[in-house]
């Protein structure tokens, strides 16, 4: 593929398909992100499917919600939701409005706009070195990040030509060999974890790194001096889990 945003615009029934189907037909397409500051573009190299009400791991999973209700949506739009206190993660609705299934951006190689990417990264790569390159976007809140998504994307409609956030096909692309793919585990899920909805470009160094689940005490857990302390102190944990 070129290294250039160049190419057309997904359409609507590229996405209202299952998002197991989804997925991995992502890969090698461009997310492309028009600022006033400026245009930031990355192919997709790491994704998650989610299948909505019938996946313990989807946010749709309890039902609709103020902040899932984008994914309950038409799919092609983006459902943006902030985590752990600090960053953005985006993900694309998938199949006929009600299944709420979609799946996650998790990482991305910026093509246009290092530069931008970089400052917005806080200085994370200066345009040198094809290791901090390849970082620049690699993770989901990394991604967010470097492109200038927040909650202000949430509900966009990536279909639309004409729209700042927009999935690209490249211009003579036509999807990646099978053998280009590779499946595994989703990342930091402790249920669901057994099905391979996670798909990435083999190879390719601007994947996220995997990290099973670890088990969170919940907030209020109460965390004892070990037997044999003279102190007489409890101590109480403070913040929660996150919803994946």
């Amino acid at each position: 593929m070129t290294d250039l945003p160049g190419g057309r615009v997904l359409p609507r029934v590229f996405f209202d398909r299952p998002s197991t189907a989804v997925a991995p037909e992502l890969l090698g397409c461009v997310l492309v992100h028009s600022l006033a500051e400026g245009v930031v573009a990355a192919e997709i190299v790491e994704v998650e499917a989610y299948m909505g009400r019938i996946d313990p791991p989807s946010h749709a999973f309890r039902g609709q919600t103020a902040r899932n209700e984008v994914m309950f949506g038409e799919p092609g739009h983006a459902y943006v939701y902030f985590t752990y206190g600090m960053h953005f993660c985006v993900n694309l609705v998938c199949e006929r409005p009600g299944e709420a299934a979609a799946v996650l951006l998790r990482a991305g190689r910026v093509v246009d706009g290092v530069g931008l990417a970089a400052a917005r990264r806080s200085g994370a790569s200066g345009g040198n070195g094809s290791r901090r390159l390849a970082q620049l976007a690699s993770g989901p809140a990394r991604l967010c990040q470097a492109l200038g998504i927040d909650r202000a994307q949430n509900g966009a409609d990536v279909c639309d030509p004409g729209g700042a956030l927009r999935v690209l096909v490249p211009d003579g692309f036509s999807g990646l060999p099978a053998d280009r793919i590779a499946t595994g585990p989703r990342v930091g899920v402790s249920t669901g974890a057994e099905v391979p909805w996670r798909f990435w470009i083999a190879g390719n160094p601007a994947v996220s790194a995997y990290r099973a689940h670890v088990p969170r005490r919940r907030t209020g857990d109460r965390l004892r001096a070990p037997a044999g302390n003279n102190m007489n102190v409890t101590l109480t944990r403070r913040g929660g889990s996150i919803q994946r």
